[in-house]
């Protein structure tokens, strides 16, 4: 992955597809738990779509904090700068 634009395209094509999220819905300020009705087990698959994609190793501590959908792509970017 590469820039946030890309990231964020990524993020939004696994929200659709994986947790049938309307594209509408999903924006950088969108929180994942209020709106998007993500649960403790959705932000778990989750992760671990992010890391199959990005083949990194993600904390689950890091990604308790994460609330928007620009928490996420901050996380993701960070992980990929560190390469």
């Amino acid at each position: 992955m590469q820039s946030r634009q890309h990231i964020y395209q990524t993020l939004a094509d696994i929200l659709v597809e994986e947790f049938e999220i309307e594209a509408d819905d999903i924006n950088m300020g969108a929180n994942l738990y209020t709106d998007l009705d993500l649960d403790s087990i959705d932000a778990i698959d989750l992760v671990i779509k992010l890391r199959d994609i990005t083949n990194e190793k993600i904390e689950p501590e890091v990604f308790k904090l994460v609330r928007t959908v620009e928490d996420v792509v901050n996380e993701i970017e960070k992980l990929t700068l560190a390469k």
